[in-house]
């Protein structure tokens, strides 16, 4: 008898009728040096003794991956609860299956025992004791990237991001977490909208929760909601995220930020599947698809203490690494354009149809900045730029003013804002000055020794250098 998991099966669609686009589609499976690409798909151990271990899933139609305690297992499991032979993971023409092999435990999906079932990344197998996550690996060569220099909204022409665009080709469709991570400004929340806009729920609700906009004390009632009297002030019941994204998407924020001691309920909501209002004892289903974001280090957040390892592991079922845009400067001119275009319908009146350009110049100006703010800062730059250019009647944009790294003076002209300032672009501003100076500090007192440098700042080395050369205090290698 074979069982289905919840949800559909893994699969990657591709869009009917287009061969040229096919011949495309390709020419990128294969890497300048002829190495071959994959979809990514991996197991991962969470628990036991083996909790961490990666494998990839072959990508031959037929091709499988062997578990069990056996030594000749391709993912070798020493716990008493698994068979010498437990089960196989493999590929046929419908997606990913899971084939029990006769254990004596059995396999386990959703709690129910299954001989065969089609999975999808995010699908939990219990094999014993021991649970294995089928998830996409979106790091490194095995992704094909995509032909297109666009996902939804998101342009990126270099290779980096057409990596990215690769993956989310691939599981936009599935119910499979995504997790973004990337520094503040790369345009996380804009491939969260694609996503949604490129998924089977795109009429569904978009719901977002800024994990770091909102009070600790009040993040429970945000993503859960309350019902009257649930604590003070809750003078009604009200819904949460979870429920106002029903069918849709739930994009969490800043995830980061989400206090310990909440971490928990959030992963028995994504375990479960349901939840219940604070204060209230009907339990609710959660149809939705959570797709987080965060500017953190999660995995040295982990190791720190401050981020659960088994919600990590839960979120962590497609995660992807956005690229700052100084690495991808390639997409500086689609991405001046996209920018200067909604410049242009905001600003311009109804007889002004010129298209605003930049001139040779200005994008050089633009090329030669680091760019610590990002997409971010690169949309504020232009819009500026633009606003000076339409008020002296010129369609053509012939030098940017691009405020310093650093601001001169005393510490406090940090905190002049601007009108149209986000409370996100407010923080990030002060969080980078904060960040150059006290590393500049830190730095000189260690005589640009950076192992002596994080160990006084209780830093990851790796981290505190790249932090470093990314405000220009280390030579880059």
């Amino acid at each position: 008898m074979v069982h289905r998991a919840s949800g559909p099966a893994y699969t990657v669609r591709v869009p009917p009728a287009d061969h040229d686009r096919e011949e495309r589609l390709e020419a990128t499976r294969t890497a300048e040096n002829g190495e071959s690409f994959g979809d990514g798909a991996m197991v991962t151990v969470i628990s036991g003794a083996s909790k961490g271990t990666s494998l990839a899933i072959p990508s031959d139609v037929g091709a499988s991956l062997r578990v069990g305690k056996a030594k000749d297992n391709d993912l070798v499991l020493g716990d008493d609860t698994v068979s010498r032979y437990h089960l196989a993971i493999g590929r046929t023409d419908r997606g990913l299956e899971v084939r029990d092999l006769g254990s004596t435990n059995g396999v386990r999906i959703g709690g129910a025992r299954v001989e065969s079932a089609l999975v999808e990344p995010g699908t939990i197998v219990r094999v014993g004791e021991v649970e294995l996550l089928v998830r996409v690996e979106a790091v490194g060569p095995q992704i094909a990237p995509s032909p297109e220099p666009r996902f939804g909204e998101a342009i990126g022409h270099g290779l980096p991001m057409r990596r990215i665009f690769g993956v989310l080709q691939r599981v936009a469709r599935t119910n499979a977490t995504v997790l973004l991570m990337g520094e503040t400004g790369t345009g996380k929340d804009v491939l969260a909208r694609s996503i949604h806009a490129e998924s089977d729920r795109a009429r569904g609700p978009f719901e977002v929760v800024d994990c770091g906009a909102i009070a600790p004390t009040l993040i429970e009632s945000e993503l859960f909601g309350h019902e009257r009297g649930a604590f003070t002030g809750a003078s009604s019941a009200r819904a949460g995220a979870f429920e106002r994204a029903s069918g849709g998407t739930l994009f969490l924020d800043e995830l980061g930020e989400l206090p310990l001691d909440l971490q928990p309920k959030l992963l028995r909501v994504l375990e479960a599947r349901s939840f219940r209002r604070v204060g209230g004892q009907k339990t609710l289903d959660a149809d939705v698809r959570v797709i987080a974001a965060t500017t953190k280090d999660l995995p040295r957040e982990v190791r720190r203490g401050l981020f659960r390892e088994d919600l990590w592991f839960r979120l962590a079922v497609v995660p992807l690494l956005i690229p700052p845009l100084r690495d991808r400067l390639d997409d500086l001119p689609a991405l001046a354009e996209r920018i200067l275009a909604g410049s242009r319908e905001t600003l311009a009146d109804e007889n002004d149809h010129e298209r605003l350009r930049l001139a040779p110049e200005a994008l050089g100006q633009l090329r030669a900045h680091d760019w610590p703010g990002n997409v971010r800062e690169l949309r504020n730059v232009l819009e500026r730029a633009a606003l000076l250019a339409r008020a002296s009647g010129d369609a053509v944009i012939r030098a940017v003013e691009i405020e310093p790294p650093e601001i001169a003076g005393d510490a406090s002209e940090v905190f002049r804002f601007r009108a149209g300032m986000t409370w996100r672009e407010a923080k990030a501003r002060v969080d980078s000055l904060l960040e150059r100076r006290y590393l500049a500090w830190l730095l000189e007192r260690h005589g640009n020794n950076a192992s002596a440098a994080a160990r006084e700042a209780q830093l990851d080395r790796k981290y505190l250098a790249e932090m470093a050369r990314r405000h220009g205090l280390l030579d880059r290698k």
